[in-house]
């Protein structure tokens, strides 16, 4: 039964739901962090681990649970050794997603249906690498192959976009839309602030001495990357306090970073929530959706991190209350009318049903205007997306969800779409079955397809 035609579709109704109308629509992949220069490049692979392992720090972390040496993991180790490591963990992680996911993607992208495991690890590292060989191996024709009609990069706003403009007038049979993601300029406490400042005045031909300077040179940014298709933009917090001072005493904290001074927590918190607040007004003006990434964890371990950097696979879940910022965020935009569409994730699952409840107060304008993002990296399971989509449908209007997302550094990483899709046609179909919902295949149907893909082409207007 592992992975057969029916996997996770227990009854006839999530089969014929899954079947009939979710394998038929295409994809919107839009957050992801996949490398435009790769996609623009058509970019082929050395080997199976290249394409596979290099920066998936889900898998990563999973290798250091299981005891796997750093050298096989992010250090010096060779391509074949490192995956040998990888066939030595997966093979003992039944219950967790990427057992799945690696074999998912194994059958579907390789016509592999071998488990993988450390007895034959070689022999699929052999048939893989000959495969990966192939021209439909390459990034564009990845892309094609699962029927990926919009892609959703993440970007510096420093960025020149360059593989962006070039893939517009090149590719024709997707898109790819870079999405602003300003950390670098709201993270005042960080130890390179200053020289991302200094960044932005290179590419925006300006100086930035004060707070409204610094706004004035983001709005151009704004209107480059919108020039550009952008519509998106993205932010990551982890402890997120909404708080207000005066736009003198916010210049004074910029002022402050800028000198190398020292500032207290209020005074970081109070300077992100006014850059926050300013920069959700544009992308209100431009019609963007903002999205907030909230209670991660970063860098925990500092060996890995000062070895690796970022993204090294030590990062957790905070346990703060987000519910009150958030708050006091909306309500001060909803108060102006400048409000933006909305899409907050949250990396712990305590915060689902207080974020559906809080987005009930500020809908309006346009169908589920605030949407509760699709279940987020250690939530990115059986089980999570389960929860997500049970609190979406308990607290809100569930047809009109958005969907799933990759949130991927890999081009293999396609068939996890498939893996949602089929939680998704399941969970209904436990609904007729329990009597709470029809068996209407016309409502049900389109829920499905609306939630797959046709929400999001009207949500971002692509």
């Amino acid at each position: 039964m592992f992975l057969d035609e029916t996997f996770l579709l227990k009854n006839k109704v999530a089969q014929k739901l899954y079947n009939d109308y979710a394998t038929k629509m295409p994809i919107i992949d839009y957050h992801c962090h996949l490398d435009p220069e790769e996609i623009y490049s058509n970019q082929k692979f050395e080997n199976i681990t290249e394409a596979w392992l290099a920066g998936d720090h889900y898998k990563w972390r999973l290798m250091r649970a299981n005891g796997i040496s750093e050298e096989l993991i992010t250090g010096s180790g060779s391509d074949y050794d490192k995956f040998c490591a990888w066939a030595e963990t997966i093979q003992k992680c039944i219950g967790n997603p990427l057992y799945v996911w690696t074999h998912l993607e194994l059958k579907r992208i390789f016509g592999i249906e071998d488990l993988l495991n450390k007895k034959n690890a070689d022999k699929i590292w052999n048939e893989a690498n000959k495969i990966i060989k192939n021209d439909n191996m390459s990034t564009r024709e990845l892309i094609k192959r699962f029927d990926v009609k919009v892609v959703c990069t993440t970007d510096n706003p420093t960025s020149d976009l360059e593989f962006h403009k070039k893939l517009a007038h090149e590719e024709s049979s997707f898109k790819v839309y870079p999405t602003f993601r300003p950390d670098n300029f709201i993270n005042i406490g960080c130890v390179n602030f200053v020289d991302n400042i200094k960044e932005l005045e290179k590419i925006s031909e300006k100086s930035i001495n004060n707070y409204e300077q610094l706004v004035e040179s983001l709005h151009q940014r704004i209107i480059y990357f919108n020039d550009n298709g952008c519509r998106l933009s993205d932010h990551g917090f982890g402890h997120f306090v909404f708080c207000r001072m005066s736009k003198n005493e916010i210049n004074s904290i910029f002022s402050k970073v800028m000198n190398s001074e020292v500032i207290s927590n209020e005074e970081i918190q109070a300077y992100q929530s006014h850059l926050l607040t300013d920069l959700m007004k544009l992308y209100n003006r431009y019609g963007w959706t903002a999205q907030l990434h909230m209670q991660a964890s970063r860098n925990n371990n500092s060996k890995i991190f000062n070895s690796y950097g970022p993204d090294a696979g030590v990062d957790a879940m905070t346990d703060g209350c987000i519910e009150s910022s958030l708050v006091g965020l909306f309500d001060s935009l909803v108060v102006s009318n400048e409000l933006p569409k909305v899409i907050v994730y949250s990396l712990n699952p305590k915060d689902y049903e207080p974020i559906v409840a809080l987005m009930g107060c500020f809908q309006g304008g346009e169908p589920s205007k605030i949407q509760f993002g699709s279940a987020w990296w250690f939530n990115d399971t059986y089980s999570g997306m389960r929860h997500q989509m049970t609190a979406l449908a308990e607290g809100g209007v569930f047809a009109d969800f958005i969907g799933m997302l990759t949130d991927s550094r890999s081009f293999l990483s396609y068939p996890r779409h498939e893996y949602f899709r089929r939680i998704l046609c399941e969970l209904i179909s436990e609904w007729v079955l329990q009597g709470q919902v029809p068996e209407d295949y016309e409502l049900l149907g389109e829920v499905v397809e609306s939630i797959c893909y046709k929400n999001a082409t009207k949500y971002f207007e692509v």
